[in-house]
């Protein structure tokens, strides 16, 4: 099997993503086995400050430090369980020592899977207002969209307060819950919870809409593709 490695960001979404590749790995390869995983992070707080200041440049080369790291490490192939990052893609992808899955990418194949054609996206301010899923999106024939400015910015501060730091609170979770309604009248036929946190807060019974979960998605990914080399 393929040694995967894990480029982590936020602590919650990074844990989940491993979790997933864990628990999920026993179902294809036996009781208690899963392939070899390595994980390197720096701190949040480093990728916080270039994406509040629109330097993607910096979080690339934050990106291709860790990549260099797991490479070192013994990973075949790397994945970055959180979506923001995913706008610095380009500028990583040519430099770095390993292969990526791209994670709207891999969530796009799941729409596609699924036969939806319009999505509702859901995460920080500059992924909504990003290119990221809008572009890969397009590209997979799929629509999308996502909330108006003033409802994109509190659910971006609500990811930063909140989420981010395992704070899932009911009321948030409710509030989440009228938004993916709202997408839903808007013709959406799944959401894309674009932001790896999220899944922590949304359960497939609180949400009107099937839930796109970027995190275990991508996890998922990673494990066929360890699995079947």
């Amino acid at each position: 099997m393929l040694h995967i490695g894990i480029v982590a960001c936020s602590a919650e979404g990074a844990a989940l993503c491993y979790r997933t590749i864990c628990v999920e790995g026993a179902d294809l390869v036996g009781p208690y086995n899963h392939p070899e995983v390595s994980m390197h992070g720096h701190p949040f707080a480093q990728y916080v400050k270039y994406i509040e200041d629109g330097d993607w440049a910096g979080v690339a080369e934050l990106m291709l430090s860790s990549a260099e790291k797991l490479a070192k490490a013994g990973a075949d192939f790397l994945i970055a369980p959180v979506n923001t990052v995913h706008q610095a893609f380009d500028l990583v992808a040519h430099r770095s020592p390993r292969p990526w899955l791209h994670i709207a990418v891999e969530v796009a194949n799941e729409a596609k899977r699924h036969g939806y054609k319009r999505l509702g996206v859901l995460g920080t301010r500059s992924l909504m207002d990003g290119p990221v899923y809008r572009e890969t999106l397009k590209a997979a024939g799929i629509e999308h969209r996502v909330p108006p400015a003033e409802q994109r910015e509190r659910v971006h501060r609500l990811i930063f307060d909140e989420l981010v730091h395992g704070n899932f609170q009911p009321r948030t979770q409710a509030y989440f819950t009228e938004l993916i309604r709202s997408l839903k009248d808007e013709g959406c036929d799944a959401v894309a919870l674009a932001c790896t946190e999220i899944p922590l807060l949304m359960t497939p019974e609180s949400s009107p809409l099937p839930m796109l979960d970027s995190t275990r998605i991508l996890a998922r990914a990673a494990l066929r593709k360890a699995v079947e080399g």
